[in-house]
């Protein structure tokens, strides 16, 4: 089987940011791998240790996201994809969806994973658009996945309990980082990361409109949270209490 990881280098949440006149300001070497899509790059070592197959990571970024991909590397993936971007651009989740539409256009594959999300916009949408632009069944917010004769069985957290979900392939499948615990890269592993193939594409040369005009969402400023108000505390006797309380629960108070 093969399997494509979309993969993204994104910041990490837990260094420190400030807004400042509405942009948001962050510490630019503290980039990490998306946690959602190492999640996917696990499970996909998971299935390729249990049913053997091939793995290649796929990543949208500047030339410095390169070593996101060397830590996909070596976690295990065998060989991964850079398409190289400027840097500066303000892509929407249509936007990275289009362009690995167009990346995998001529590309044969068993099933593409992707992180159910980024933690950078968690927006959540870049994989089903991609299932739509390619024409391929998906299931998405996986937390197990299984080989069964040839497809993937999923199993998959709705809103009110699990489904499973049987997709054929060619298919996608967006995986939460509820489904396992993604392995540390070793030493040797590290070391047999710089020794595999990474192939090179401009965003340019896939001839795909990711221009500003293009883009359907646009962030216009950030701003910081808004101090949530303290509650109120009534006393008295019960019925005086629930008395109030329904005053203030009356569409009058704007309550509700």
């Amino acid at each position: 089987m093969k399997f494509y990881v979309c993969i993204k280098q994104v910041p990490d949440v837990n260094a420190p940011l400030q807004i400042k006149d509405g942009q948001l300001i962050q510490d630019a070497d503290r980039n990490i791998l998306n946690a959602y899509d190492a999640s996917a790059v696990e499970e996909a070592l998971v299935m390729k240790e249990a049913h053997g197959g091939e793995i290649e990571v796929v990543l949208i970024g500047p030339e410095k996201a390169k070593e996101t991909i060397r830590k996909a590397l070596a976690m295990g993936a065998d060989s991964g994809s850079h398409i190289i971007t400027n840097g500066d651009e303000s892509y929407d989740s249509f936007s990275y969806a289009k362009i690995l539409a167009t990346f995998f256009k001529d590309k044969e594959y068993s099933y593409i994973l992707c992180g159910k999300q980024s933690q950078d916009t968690d927006s959540g949408l870049t994989g089903s658009m991609l299932a739509g632009l390619l024409g391929i069944p998906y299931a998405t917010n996986a937390v197990g996945l299984e080989v069964t004769n040839g497809s993937l069985t999923v199993k998959r957290q709705g809103d009110t309990g699990q489904e499973i979900i049987d997709v054929p392939s060619p298919g996608l499948v967006t995986c939460s980082n509820d489904m396992n615990d993604p392995r540390i890269p070793n030493l040797k592993g590290i070391m047999q990361s710089k020794r595999k193939p990474v192939d090179t594409i401009s965003v340019a040369d896939l001839v795909v409109d990711v221009s500003s005009e293009s883009v359907k969402t646009h962030v216009l400023s950030y701003e910081e949270k808004p101090t949530r108000q303290p509650g109120k505390k009534y006393e008295g006797e019960p019925e005086e209490v629930a008395r109030q309380v329904a005053r203030l629960l009356d569409t009058a108070e704007n309550v509700i």
